[in-house]
């Protein structure tokens, strides 16, 4: 499909599969990801069942890199101008690894009307502290930043030579000190354990056995 303008944003989205009763859309993770580990994962053995619509996040991939507008509740809002855009009407089935679960959680809650189900593959949880922790985390510089590329995707296919893991340090300082990433995310506020309590849709939590996030998920 190619490129999507939405809230003044060019966004990169695919699509996939033909025409069907459920439409899923996957959500990748912060800052070193992009629609590729789905695209080139679940997505298309998915597209064999329903509509399938993916597509990099603000700033990501091959989405253009706005200065600002990296809260969760503007990215939220990004999900639903790019279903208007695209003219999908119905809720939707919402698949997120890392903070694209995240994310989905918070579509979720602001759009119920919008959300059919929600599938969260070792999903981040906002929760007290996670801005802080996620902005500190963000803010790696050097070869700190570099190892934590290459322990990150030393398992993916594609992402363990050494001029993938430069693309996406390069990327990643591009995200973190030339936009507002760090200081959105540190100023979205957390999920209210009433507001998790209230998730409009049923909800499917995968975490590995040694997961980082086993602890603060859902």
């Amino acid at each position: 499909m190619g490129e999507v303008q939405a809230r003044g944003i060019n966004f990169h989205v695919q699509r996939l599969g033909g025409p069907s009763d459920r439409t899923v859309v996957f959500l990748h993770g912060l800052v070193m990801d992009n629609l590729s580990s789905w695209y080139f994962t679940a997505a298309n053995p998915m597209a064999e069942r329903a509509e399938v619509l993916l597509y990099d996040l603000r700033g990501h991939g091959r989405t253009q890199r706005s200065e600002s507008g990296y809260t969760v509740p503007e990215m939220v809002e990004d999900l639903a101008a790019l279903l208007d855009a695209c003219e999908v009407d119905r809720p939707v089935h919402l698949v997120g690894n890392s903070f694209g679960g995240l994310l989905a959680i918070a579509f979720a809650l602001a759009h119920p009307e919008r959300a059919a189900s929600l599938v969260l593959v070792d999903a981040h949880i906002s929760d007290e502290g996670w801005g802080a922790e996620m902005a500190g985390t963000l803010s790696l510089e050097g070869d700190e930043r570099n190892a934590m590329i290459a322990e990150s995707f030393k398992h993916w296919l594609g992402r363990r030579s050494e001029r993938k893991r430069n693309k996406l340090a390069r990327a990643a300082e591009a995200l973190v000190y030339e936009t507002s990433l760090v200081a959105d995310l540190q100023a979205s506020e957390p999920f209210s354990e009433a507001g998790l309590s209230a998730l409009p849709c049923p909800a499917l939590a995968i975490y590995g056995q040694e997961s980082d996030v086993l602890d603060r998920g859902l």
